[in-house]
């Protein structure tokens, strides 16, 4: 839900990766979720219900985030799930607002995006309306995407029953977005502003877009997201501070 400034498919795991002879290996591909084509080009309508109620990322709405960064000049993020739907793909999602402001008050982002959860409680995103604003406030919408349009295809935000060693495209529109997510543990124990967490899911998220930068999300049963840290790039941290479950 956050977004940084994360069905061809894989049913089963991936080989890996290995460079050529004396270099050191890279970091596999998504080892893929059992049962589920991600991302999905051509989704059932069929196979979705109304409403997410998934634990780790419930959309009720009404609900609402704050989370705010631990830099001395950074400013905040709020997270609102609208009571609006949009069709994507015959598909009718849910759209949750995401509100990026700096340490001034400036809007920094505001962006609209499309969840759907299926019949196994799997929650898909089906792309974004972002609009990124410069220094000089020029707005950019280069990140916006739709699935099923110039070959964007929906992705996986948050598996049903997520297992260490799951990874998954949560966002698939070449050079836009292709957001990845990979499980590295579901027995974290988290402290933010807003209180402590157990039974907490701990992802590992990446981007070819942005080979040089990689997070550390968790997410807590109930709540959804609570905390979200840089590990490889810039260093950052977004914790939850304010929580309203509508």
């Amino acid at each position: 839900m956050i977004r940084r400034p994360l069905l061809l498919a894989l049913a089963a795991a991936l080989p890996l990766l290995v460079t050529g002879c004396g270099s050191a290996p890279q970091k596999s591909p998504p080892t893929g979720v059992d049962g589920l084509r991600i991302p999905t080009s051509s989704a059932d309508p069929d196979d979705f219900v109304e409403g997410i109620d998934n634990p780790y990322l419930p959309l009720e709405p009404g609900s609402r985030w704050v989370y705010r960064s631990a830099e001395i000049d950074a400013g905040t993020t709020t997270v609102t799930v609208t009571g609006d739907t949009r069709e994507v793909q015959g598909v009718t999602t849910t759209v949750v607002h995401d509100v990026v402001r700096d340490a001034d008050g400036r809007l920094v982002e505001d962006t609209f995006d499309w969840f759907a959860q299926d019949a196994a409680g799997n929650v898909w995103k089906f792309g974004e309306d972002t609009t990124e604003f410069g220094e000089r406030g020029r707005p950019d919408h280069s990140g916006s995407w739709e699935a099923g349009v110039d070959g964007a295809r929906a992705g996986l935000a948050m598996p049903a029953q997520p297992r260490v060693g799951d990874g998954y495209q949560q966002e698939s529109a070449p050079g836009q977005a292709e957001d990845r997510a990979e499980v590295l543990s579901v027995d974290e124990s988290v402290n933010v502003e807003f209180g402590s967490f157990t039974d907490v899911v701990q992802t590992e998220d990446t981007s070819p877009l942005e080979p040089g930068l990689v997070e550390h999300k968790y997410y807590a049963p109930g709540v959804g997201l609570v905390l979200e840290q840089t590990v490889l790039g810039e260093a950052e941290r977004l914790e939850l501070v304010a929580y309203d479950g509508g």
